[in-house]
């Protein structure tokens, strides 16, 4: 067992290996057979570039070996930020291959991130992008090579300089290492098969260890609930590292069905659009700010999106208004509600409820040993229909976060169930109704932000005295930041200098506040606490009174 990997209690594997949860398997073993079945069939598209599951397999191989020959070896974590290409679908499964373990990093984080995901994990490998934007990648991870006892090898996909290693090459390259090198590899499933990422209140997010027994069933138990069969294709325009796009059911479930997967790094409208109608798309992953946008381009009655069967919604709660809407302009679709979180549990409505479990909840959970408590703040289980936290465990849910006891003590009650911050309450049906958060995030068109992390870096800034960094709803992306601070005698502070300010500190784009509200005091609770609660009503209004005005 990796040290910081907090292992699922002996009584409780024995279990989900019993009921057949579990294979013990490594994800390496579990798709060999899916490339073999399916070997003639595409697999993966992206843009112009077609591959079958045999050329999938050949790829991620050859890589496999070239990783090997550089240095990488089992259980040797690797920092991924590539975006939605082929060429992270052909590192992942390498990566699988040799036993390493991807850290689901995205191309929008930057040093402050990446650096301490390289120091918690004691990573060897950061792979990246070139350039994505006006961003170049190459400065920032050599700054974390130099700043790192651990990491040994930086992988660029684009040109290498000085120090990297150029992933096209290693794709390309024969391999100097024969094919029974990966079969002499010998990997324990219970082992992490991916380091996924936390919504975190506090700081930079935690890394999550996800089995490889635990992944494989997250995905080929999703997969069905959402008919997902071989005949269905996906396309991802959403980041493809995260957690409902690569396995819930994802990538991963695709695969296992037989499915075809289509990558895009452009989320406008038209050019999905074009996507679903070349490729004849079934399948959908969407967060409520896109499915929004989608439904409301003057473009959408130009294209036949008459394929279309599912579109899944994660990430925050849709409303109802947005599934109707969907199903007038595409009369062939279901809308389908998850509420998912990286850290394992997974509620899905299903594609047969009836209309109001489909219109009001996020559906059950998908395994019949998923254990759900709605708890109050003392950790009584609630009365049906009451608003509780909600805490789970189950086969696929994790038992702590890598590295972190202190912060697991106060995560994880003593019989193991993961306390989430989030609130929910049981529909009459059964089924679970999403109401909001304990934790203080902000979810921005579902990239969740740690307000106390934004907080810790304003108060950094010399004309601030205090700071509360509050959600305010947004149309598109739900909801946005809004930084209320309390300024320093005599200064002042405006919104384009705080945001120029906290850019310097090399945080992801979307953590960037996007309203500025300058106040003399903060209301209190009762409990003699800063009021966010009063502070987001204030907001509220002032937006209101704006639209009008």
């Amino acid at each position: 067992m990796i040290e910081g990997v907090v292992p699922f209690p002996p009584e409780y594997a024995k279990r989900y290996r019993e009921k057949g949860y579990w294979k013990d398997k490594p994800l390496a073993q579990e798709f060999a057979e899916m490339f073999r079945l399916h070997a003639t069939r595409v697999a993966l598209v992206d843009g112009e570039r077609e591959y079958t599951y045999a050329q999938v397999d050949s790829i991620s191989d050859r890589l496999a070996l070239n990783l090997l020959s550089l240095g990488l070896k089992p259980l040797d974590p690797v920092c991924v930020q590539l975006p939605n290409v082929a060429e992270f679908v052909f590192l992942y499964f390498a990566l699988q291959k040799i036993g390493a373990i991807p850290i689901a990093a995205l191309a929008t984080h930057r040093h402050t991130e990446v650096s301490q995901f390289v120091r918690i994990s004691s990573a060897t490998a950061c792979v990246y992008p070139e350039a994505q934007g006006d961003f170049s990648f190459g400065p920032m991870v050599k700054r974390v090579q130099e700043e790192s006892a651990t990491l040994r090898f930086r992988i660029v996909l684009g040109r290498a300089g000085d120090g990297e290693t150029s992933l096209s090459e290693l794709i390309d390259r024969e391999p100097g290492l024969p094919r029974v090198a990966l079969d002499a590899i010998v990997l324990d499933p219970v082992d992490p098969a991916i380091y996924q990422l936390s919504g975190g209140t506090t700081g930079v997010p935690k890394l999550i260890p996800r089995t490889h027994n635990d992944y494989a069933y997250n995905s080929k138990t999703a997969a069905p609930v959402c008919g997902v069969t071989r005949d269905s294709v996906l396309l991802l325009v959403i980041p493809i590292a995260h957690n409902l796009a690569l396995a819930c059911p994802g990538i991963q479930g695709y695969y296992f069905q037989g499915g075809k997967v289509v990558v895009s790094t452009s989320a406008r409208p038209e050019d999905m659009f074009a996507l679903i109608q070349q490729h004849k798309v079934t399948h959908l992953k969407v967060v409520p700010a896109l499915l929004i946008r989608l439904i409301n381009s003057p473009a959408i009655g130009n294209y036949d999106l008459s394929s279309l069967k599912v579109i899944q919604s994660g990430g925050q709660r849709m409303q109802p208004e947005v599934r109707i809407r969907t199903k007038e302009l595409i009369p062939s679709v279901t809308v389908q509600e998850n509420f998912g979180m990286s850290e394992g549990m997974l509620f899905f409505v299903r594609l047969d409820d009836p209309e109001d479990v489909r219109l009001e909840t996020c559906g059950r959970p998908i395994c019949e040993d998923d254990e759900v408590r709605l708890v109050d703040d003392e950790g009584r289980v609630v009365e049906p229909g009451e608003v509780g936290e909600l805490t789970c465990r189950g086969p696929y849910t994790l038992r702590g976060y890598l590295g972190v006891p202190e912060y697991n003590a106060k995560q994880f009650t003593s019989d193991g169930f993961y306390c989430s911050g989030d609130l929910m309450r049981m529909h009459p049906s059964g089924t679970d109704v999403v109401e909001g958060r304990k934790k203080d995030l902000i979810n921005r068109g579902g990239e969740k932000i740690s307000a106390e992390e934004i907080e810790n870096l304003i108060l950094s800034h010399p004309a601030v005295q205090n700071v509360a960094c509050v959600a305010m709803p947004d149309p598109a992306m739900g909801e946005k930041m809004c930084a209320c601070v309390i300024l320093r005698l005599g200064q002042k502070l405006a919104l384009k200098d705080l945001v120029s300010f906290l850019a310097g500190k090399e945080i992801a784009k979307f953590k960037l506040p996007e309203r500025l509200e300058i106040l003399t005091d903060f209301p209190l609770s009762t409990f003699g606490k800063v009021s966010k609660k009063s502070l987001v009503e204030m907001v509220s209004r002032k937006l209101d009174h704006e639209r009008i005005v």
